[in-house]
């Protein structure tokens, strides 16, 4: 049988912490002129992966090294 592979998009975007995953917060790329200050800010920084969807990210990066 072949070698499973890592999704190589989500290794890019999650890293696994302690007690999780982390995520940058997305919408924070482009069109930012109509973006009011306090929801760029609220953009910043990482967030961590909502409950529901660990296991879908677990399985994408299941084999990453």
């Amino acid at each position: 049988m072949p070698k499973i592979k890592t999704n190589r998009g989500a290794a890019k975007r999650f890293r696994q912490t302690a007690n999780g995953y982390k995520h940058k917060q997305s919408f924070a790329r482009h069109i930012l002129t109509k973006k009011s200050s306090k929801r760029k800010r609220f953009l910043r920084g990482t967030k961590a992966v909502k409950h529901c969807d660990v296991m879908s990210i677990r399985r994408m990066l299941t084999h990453a090294s």
